[in-house]
Order: structure tokens, then C-alpha cells, then sequence
């Protein structure tokens, strides 16, 4: 519809400058008008025939000149209007290629990934994004995997911080956010972006995520029972153990978990966080929140097309009840109105920025993109668990109660294919490494502790061999 309108556009612009052909019964009535009928042309026996026949020919003679000039102008007008034609194709084609907007690809970004809301496949994409632009990440110092989460950010924590100053592109690892300490590694210019999650899912996923590792979490039977008394099993001095349990967004965004559900508290760390952030995405929204990112960002379509990374089997969730959801809003109601605050301001800035026809469209588009590339790399077309994915290279880091999915990629890809591929279905812990080996070569890697078969991995990967 878009391309019709703009090439509709174009057209009514070009109509005044070509003229109007001439139809078939034009031209053959400026024939007839043109050739001298004999039965109106002087007999050659009648007074004066020679001075008629003189005139006759006279007659012919501008008939013929005056028909060849009509010729001409029809041959003339059907050029012009091929050529007034194929302008309009081309300028349609020209306005179609260039942003109605002119903008330039934003390359410094930092994302603030938050817990257990499809952050790790914005991690990805950010990775996959520095890869192609060959930008600078700001990656865990050492054998960290976050940047001193739960500790509250510093830029220490930064590796080679000392060395490369304010001159990293991306930042999207875990850390508590700390802007006075992120903006020392991160250029002036950078935007601030993260994403929420409904509440209510959230909690139920982060419980059965940290079941083993949360106290408040480990001594309950399920997360209803948990929910029907939480202070029963929450204890705040044991905030650093139990931060997944309870408003645990308003503790990544770097604020008390535990505070007093004040109004004018939580309007003036919603303030805050406007001004320290130019967007702040929705994961129950995925696909939209990709396609306005996209636009925001200027960049390119398969730059956010992704493989939902580090999601769970569906037999490892738990069925909430309703009074079980009601209380969610109350025990985490930090995080509730930081979400119901910031979902509105959401799909305002989709309306601003794009419009809810054209986000159709884009979206549509995006998952017609993706199921593409499910069906050139993935041989299941689909996340399989973790027991069945064959290169245990690919085996995404498992906690708690959950089965963590991962995929299996096609046999014989070609290099470039299978390099591509293999970045989409890369879980996060194995891509921070790999960024990491590549950015800090004499470094030694970072030891994950999970199975992995570097050395084929490497090889596949076209990856430096580590000190």
C-alpha cells in the first residue's frame, strides 16, 4: 500500500509534463481532414481546371507536410511519455530506498539488561551488531561474565577500562545501573535504552530460574505457596540472596528493592529514569519493541532479527492463580507501577514514531524475516532442550528447576552461511567469551565451566587460539 501511494504521488507530480496521446479516432479524423477527398477537388474539364489542378497539388503537398508534423508529434508525445514513465518508477524506487527522515545508524548504545525479560536476545543482537560494525564493547574485566552485578556498577569493572578510557561503543552485559559510573566508560553521545516484562510472568520465571540459589525461593514448596506468605520466606537483610524475589527491575535500574511504596518516591524515580534513558522497551511486546528500535536506532532490518534465546521448556512453568497473580502486584508493586508507567509511554512513542499500521506491516515483515533464516540454519526449525542439542558448544547455561533451550544448525552450511547462523544461536555466557578473546587476545579466556567443545568451536568460528 505504501509503494502504491508513493508511486501515485510521483505520478500526479509528473502529469502536467506529459502531453495527452492521441486516441485512435483523433488520428484518423486528422486524416480525412488532412487528404484532399476528389469529390471536393475542381474537375479538370471544368473553367480554370489547370489553375485547380494546380492548387490540388498545392493542397497535397501541405497535406502531407502537415501529416508528416502530425507524425511526428504523436511519435514525439508516446516517447516522452515512456520516458515521464519510467521517471516515475525511478523516483518511486529513489523515495522508496530513502528514509522518509535521513538518519544515520546510531553506534553508540548501551543497554541495561535486566532480569528474566528476554534481555539475553537483545544481548545477542547488540553483539551481532558490534561484530558488524567492528565497534568496542565493554566487556566484564577478568573471568567476570557481568559487570559486578549485584554490586553496584563502577567502571572498573570494565575490562581494560584504565586503557581505552570513554571510547567504548556498546555496553549491554548485566550490571546495576550506576549512571554517573557508566557515562565515564560510554561516550556523551550515547543512547540509553532498556526493557521490562510484565511483572506478574516475571515472577513466576525468576522463581523457577533461582529456585536453588534464592533463599526465599529454595524453602517453599511452589511459587503459589510462596506468594500466600512471602515475608514468611523473605528476609531483607538477606537482600544480596533474595534481590530475584522481589523488585528485582526497580534493583537492576539501581534502586532499593525493598523501599516504602511511596507515590511522590515512585514518581520521582520514574523522572529519573526518563532522564537517564531515551527508551525503555516492553519484552511482552517483543516484535514491536524490535521494529521501534529499529527505527530509533536507524538500523537495518536484520540487524534485530533474532532467535528467542535462554527461554525454558514450557513444562517447567508454573500455573499461577489468581489471587496469586493479585498478590504479585502488591509484592512487587515497585516493579508493577515501573511497568504499567512505562508500557503507556511505549506504545505513545510507537504512535509518535512509526503508527500502528506501518508497525503491522514491519512486524509482519521482521517474523517472515526470521522464519527465513529458522529454515536456512536450524535443522529442528525450532528451540529444542537441552538434551537434545548435539553441539554441546551451543548449550545455554542451566539453573534451577528449568530446562534452558537451545538449537541445532543445518549439516554442510557454507562458511559464511554457518558463521552467521552460529552468532543468532549463540548463548550469551559463550558470546561474551568469544568478544572477549577476540577484543583482549592476550587475556586469558574467561573459564565458563560449562562442557563446551572449544576446540572444534574454534575452528568453525574462525577463532584466535588463547594464550
Amino acid at each position: 500500500m505504501a509503494t502504491a501511494q508513493v508511486g501515485k504521488r510521483a505520478e500526479r507530480r509528473a502529469e502536467p509534463l506529459a502531453p495527452a496521446l492521441l486516441t485512435a479516432p483523433q488520428v484518423f479524423w486528422l486524416l480525412r481532414r488532412m487528404l484532399c477527398l476528389s469529390n471536393r477537388l475542381p474537375s479538370a474539364s471544368s473553367k480554370g481546371s489547370q489553375a485547380g489542378c494546380m492548387s490540388c497539388v498545392l493542397r497535397h503537398i501541405k497535406c502531407l507536410i502537415i501529416f508528416s508534423l502530425c507524425l511526428g508529434v504523436i511519435f514525439l508525445s508516446g516517447l516522452f511519455h515512456m520516458k515521464n514513465k519510467n521517471d516515475v518508477i525511478s523516483k518511486s524506487h529513489e523515495e522508496l530506498l530513502i528514509p522518509s527522515t535521513p538518519c544515520r545508524a546510531k553506534t553508540n548504545v548501551m543497554f541495561l539488561k535486566t532480569h528474566k525479560t528476554a534481555s539475553s536476545t537483545v544481548l545477542n543482537i547488540m553483539f551481532r551488531f558490534a561484530e558488524r560494525y567492528n565497534l568496542t564493547v565493554a566487556l566484564p574485566a577478568g573471568q567476570l561474565v557481568h559487570l559486578g552485578y549485584p554490586k553496584t556498577f563502577l567502571a572498573s569493572f570494565v575490562e581494560e577500562f584504565q586503557v581505552i578510557g570513554q571510547n567504548y561503543n556498546i555496553m549491554c552485559n548485566h550490571l546495576r545501573f550506576n549512571p554517573s559510573e557508566v557515562q565515564k566508560v560510554m561516550a556523551a553521545n550515547t543512547f540509553y535504552f532498556s526493557i521490562l516484562r510484565n511483572p506478574i510472568p516475571l515472577l513466576e520465571s525468576s522463581y523457577v530460574y533461582y529456585k536453588d540459589s534464592v533463599p526465599a525461593f529454595r524453602i517453599s514448596k511452589d511459587v503459589n505457596e510462596y506468594l500466600a506468605s512471602p515475608m514468611k520466606y523473605y528476609h531483607p537483610e538477606d537482600y544480596k540472596q533474595n534481590i530475584y524475589a522481589r523488585n528485582i527491575m526497580w534493583f537492576d535500574f539501581g534502586y532499593d528493592n525493598n523501599a516504602e511504596d511511596n507515590k511522590k518516591y515512585i514518581q520521582a524515580v520514574l523522572k529519573e529514569i526518563e532522564q537517564n534513558f531515551h527508551l525503555i522497551l516492553i519484552a511482552d511486546y517483543f516484535d514491536e519493541s524490535m521494529i521501534l528500535l529499529k527505527h530509533i536506532l536507524c538500523w537495518d532490518l536484520d540487524d534485530v532479527i533474532y532467535f528467542k534465546l535462554n527461554s525454558r521448556s514450557q513444562d517447567t512453568v508454573q500455573t499461577l492463580t489468581l489471587k496469586s497473580k493479585e498478590r504479585i502486584k502488591a509484592w512487587c508493586s515497585l516493579d508493577w507501577k515501573l511497568y504499567l508507567h512505562f508500557n503507556q509511554s511505549f506504545w505513545r512513542r510507537i504512535e509518535e514514531t512509526i503508527g500502528f499500521e506501518k508497525l503491522e506491516k514491519e512486524v509482519n515483515h521482521l517474523r517472515m524475516r526470521q522464519k527465513e533464516l529458522m529454515e536456512t540454519c536450524l535443522s529442528d526449525q525450532e528451540a529444542v532442550g537441552k538434551d537434545h542439542i548435539k553441539n554441546k558448544a551451543l548449550l545455554p547455561f542451566q539453573s534451577g528447576a528449568t530446562d534452558i533451550l537451545g538449537y541445532n544448525l543445518k549439516q554442510d552450511l557454507d562458511n559464511r552461511t554457518l558463521r552467521t547462523c552460529q552468532k543468532m544461536v549463540m548463548p550469551e555466557l559463550q558470546y561474551t567469551s568469544y568478544l572477549y578473546a577476540v577484543q583482549h587476545p592476550h587475556k586469558k579466556r574467561k573459564q565458563l565451566g560449562l562442557p563446551l567443545l572449544w576446540t572444534s568451536f574454534q575452528e568453525k568460528m574462525q577463532l584466535p587460539t588463547p594464550n
